[in-house]
């Protein structure tokens, strides 16, 4: 025996019998370094699954942290100011303007939708514009670039009886237009003097649905869009003399004009719908991340139980030489910790690098400036699951070595060892699932769906792990096969050590996710195109003056013969309270927070609106005098609590009516008919200027009518906006569209794991399979006959698995869609006959790849150990 053997043996023969205790940690670790000299083979599966989840994690946390870093930093750039204070529909009167302009430099822009329309005739040609009116003090923070790069004031100004545009490259393509090229918005005679880059503000201003018009205020008031009512965004920004009186400001401001009803942002959240996206998006990412993980875990203990079995004559060594079991599990505790410590360090490195990959690769894609920088937070996160995932999935199969008899260790092929470890290590597994669970919850931005993620995520697990033991014990009870390839098939899936309960548990997730995102994404395809021709309008009119409202409608149906009109007044409103609340003071559920976030469209009705139903209370009679009344929707009245009789408070033009709540309808949103939240009853608003809003609904089969009706109420009312449905809802779709494919390119991370893991658990096996062909061959089965027999049974594996993610992954997607986004549910046959065949290719093709190797293997080896 060589010294350092005498050395260990003398070790191990004086541990204590705690590896916590004096000197057991020690051997512990000096036994596993010895051990990881000769390499990391079999951990591949282990160190993939570790490092993948851990890079998307930390990949995911650390791009999102720099880009909120980036909106923070450059809040004063994206707002315009350090304050914007927002109207619509109406102007800053004197008070609200001195007020504002107390502490600091205001600017003034003004936001509206209309049609930029250039010929005459036949030749006419019009589309949509999201129009930027902007004074001389623009902007007071970033800066805007353009093509020539032209002073703004320059660009802006007016020359030879037309104002100066810039445009976004979009606009001057619809409209064919050449720098110089003259065209009209409203009454106003433009000139394309430059086309738009970067706009600082960009994302404070949102983007719609048509390219960007910027044009002088000069130009605006020339157009003559803005008329009584029009609706029309005007946003004061303010640049403080004193940064730091930013709060201060905003406050005295409330104070001085407590009802103009401004939209109050500042530089500390200047694009505040942007950050929420962000922050939901990255916790969907970091729970694809996570998924990933628990998908990999199954893989970590698969590596771990394989490496123990491949270990049984050493541990059977050691324990003979009187090391206790809990030296033997420390030891292959602090070596599977050296391991995961690896897959962890790369995984950190690879996430840590994904921001400046991303700002590298795709910079110039993104709306701000990104400063790519290391996120120990992020990073940190990305650590704890890591190590959490490691530990939840490895305890379990370590703590069984603790009580293996050194017998049983020798003769596993005739007795087992436990089923289970000893309490002290179930618990520890379940404490560290259960921080796993909790730190999960506490780094979610929204943790009540990290709690149905968790539960769901759990039920799955369960669910996959009862359908294995199912199939086993199915396979069990069924009559034996005549055919040997069949019958040996069968005996596969139930046999003790068989593979079914790692391939449902490794593919089962993945494919169900696939199958998840699959079904969305058809639902809402469905939603917005297979439905659109039979229940939504072809065309929204915006801006209809109401002095001009029956010429329009009149108009509409002279020249849509056969289109249906409908009309409605509309006004902008800001709530102020709800059932006697404050706004500030309520938390709505995250669902229904956009009913507070901005100014809402509000109208009078002496009748029901058509898609409406009431459901509680009763309409009020026609010509109706008394008290101001309100009909709310139901779902969203339930949301704020809101009951028959409860009064609300509306700002409308600067001016706050109370109305008591009459009725509760609730709304077929789905229909895209006209439709609010709020109907008032008409004395409400008697006397208020207001704009009209228009649909028409043409006959099917009509694509020629839209265009010449497009045409002709863009050369007849300049100033009315025409929103093509099919257009919106095609751009709405395409957004959609690469958010549902962001959303599966990320999700393949989850895939990615469940293949390693089932790559692994094939190979884990394959000592099995390498023992049962030898053993078969030599009583004369053929290479064929086996390949046949170990095909059948990983086909059925695949099938049961793909059975089970469908059913899984219809139910997820119906509960999604139709409870979540409130959306009708459209079954794919195509998705789930997908997810069957990449479960039975990938199941039936890593099983024979590894079922040939084994076959492959000289028998004289194996037959001399037996």
């Amino acid at each position: 025996m060589s010294v350092a053997a005498s050395d260990g043996t003398r070790a191990l023969a004086s541990a204590p019998s705690s590896p916590m205790q004096a000197g057991g940690l020690r051997i512990a670790v000096r036994f596993a370094l010895r051990e990881l000299r000769g390499g990391l083979r079999g951990f591949a599966v282990f160190l993939a699954c570790l490092t993948l989840g851990v890079a998307a994690i930390a990949g995911v946390g650390s791009f999102s942290s720099a880009l909120t870093d980036s909106l923070a930093r450059q809040g004063a750039a994206i707002l315009g100011g350090d304050a914007a204070f927002s109207l619509v529909q109406r102007q800053a009167n004197e008070a609200e303007m001195a007020a504002l302009g107390r502490e600091g430099t205001v600017s003034t822009v003004a936001t509206l939708r209309a049609m930029a329309r250039i010929g005459q005739g036949e030749s006419f040609a019009s589309t949509l514009s999201e129009v930027k009116a902007v004074d001389g003090a623009y902007p007071l923070a970033g800066t805007l670039e353009a093509e020539p790069a032209l002073p703004l004031s320059d660009a802006l100004a007016q020359k030879d009886g037309a104002y100066g545009a810039v445009v976004d490259p979009l606009l001057a393509e619809r409209l064919n237009l050449k720098a110089g090229d003259r065209f009209q918005l409203g009454e106003a005679t433009l000139r394309l003097a430059a086309t738009l880059k970067a706009e600082p503000d960009l994302l404070s201003t949102g983007i719609g649905f048509g390219p960007r018009l910027m044009i002088s205020r000069a130009a605006l008031d020339a157009s003559r869009l803005v008329q009584p009512g029009s609706l029309v965004r005007w946003s004061y920004r303010v640049k403080l003399n004193d940064p730091g009186r930013l709060a201060a400001f905003v406050e005295d401001v409330k104070q001085a004009v407590p009802d103009a009803g401004f939209e109050v942002r500042t530089r500390e959240s200047a694009a505040p719908r942007l950050e929420k996206d962000v922050n939901r998006f990255t916790q969907y990412l970091t729970l694809v991340g996570l998924t990933a993980l628990l998908v990999g875990g199954v893989g970590v203990a698969n590596a771990v139980k394989s490496h123990l079995d491949a270990k049984r004559a050493v541990i059977a060594t050691i324990k003979s030489l009187g090391a206790p079991g809990g030296t033997v599990f420390a030891i292959y505790l602090v070596e599977i910790g050296l391991i995961a410590l690896i897959g962890l360090l790369i995984g950190l490195i690879v996430g840590a690098a994904l921001p400046y990959l991303v700002v590298w690769g795709f910079g110039g894609f993104i709306p701000i400036p990104i400063e790519a920088s290391l996120q120990p937070t992020a990073l940190l996160l990305a650590v704890g699951y890591g190590l959490l995932v490691a530990l939840a999935f490895a305890l379990w199969p370590l703590g069984l070595a603790h009580d293996v008899p050194v017998s049983a260790l020798f003769r596993e092929r005739v007795e087992g060892g436990r089923r289970k470890p000893r309490l002290a290590y179930r618990l520890a597994t379940f404490t560290a699932a259960g921080a796993l669970a909790l730190l999960a919850v506490l780094a979610a931005e929204d943790r009540r769906i990290a709690v149905y993620y968790l539960i769901g995520a759990a039920a799955v697990l369960l669910a996959l792990r009862l359908v294995a033991s199912g199939l086993m014990a199915l396979a069990r009870r069924l009559p034996r096969p005549r055919a040997t390839e069949a019958r040996l098939a069968l005996g596969n899936i139930h046999r003790p050590g068989a593979l079914t309960p790692t391939v449902v548990l490794s593919l089962g997730l993945g494919l169900t996710l696939i199958v998840i995102l699959a079904l969305i994404d058809r639902s809402l395809t469905r939603e917005l195109t297979a439905n659109l021709p039979n229940e939504a309008p072809s065309f929204y009119f915006l801006d209809v003056q109401s002095t001009e409202a029956d010429r329009f409608a009149a108009f509409l149906n002279r020249e849509a013969d056969g289109g249906k009109v409908e009309m409605v007044p509309m006004l902008r409103g800001r709530l102020i309270t709800l059932g006697g609340r404050p706004v500030e003071d309520l938390k709505p559920p995250p669902e229904f927070a956009w009913v507070l976030s901005s100014d809402r469209g509000i109208t009078y009705a002496d009748a029901v609106p058509e898609g409406s139903n009431i459901v509680e209370g009763s309409w009020w009679d026609p010509g109706y005098a008394g008290p101001p009344l309100v009909s709310f929707e139901k779902e969203i009245a339930d949301a704020f609590g809101l009951r028959i009789g409860d009064t609300v408070v509306v700002n409308v033009l600067g001016r706050p009516i109370t109305a008591k709540i009459a009725n509760l309808r609730k709304v077929d949103w789905q229909r895209l008919a006209i439709n609010f939240v709020m109907v008032f009853s008409p004395n409400t608003f008697r006397g208020a200027p207001h704009t009209a809003l228009a649909t028409l609904k043409l006959p099917e089969d009509s694509v020629q009518a839209e265009g010449r009706v497009a045409r002709d109420v863009g050369s007849a009312f300049p100033g009315v906006t025409v929103v093509r449905v099919k257009d919106a809802l095609a751009q709405i779709s395409e957004i959609m569209g690469q958010l549902l494919l962001g959303i599966r390119a990320a999700s393949l991370v989850t895939l990615m794991s469940s293949v390693l893991v089932l790559a692994g658990a094939l190979a884990a096996g394959q000592h099995q399979r390498v023992y049962d062909a030898v053993v078969l061959k030599t009583l004369g089965a053929t290479r064929g006959r086996l390949l046949l027999a170990y095909g059948l049974e990983y086909a059925a594996l695949g099938l049961a698995t793909a059975v089970v993610a469908i059913g899984a992954g219809t139910f997820a997607a119906f509960i999604i869609v139709t409870q979540v986004m409130k959306l009708g549910f459209s079954f794919s046959a195509p998705a789930a006959l997908g997810a069957a065949g990449i479960a039975l290719a990938l199941t039936v093709g890593f099983g024979l790849i590894g079922t040939a190797r084994a076959l492959g293997q000289k028998p004289a080896r194996l037959l001399r150990n037996l």
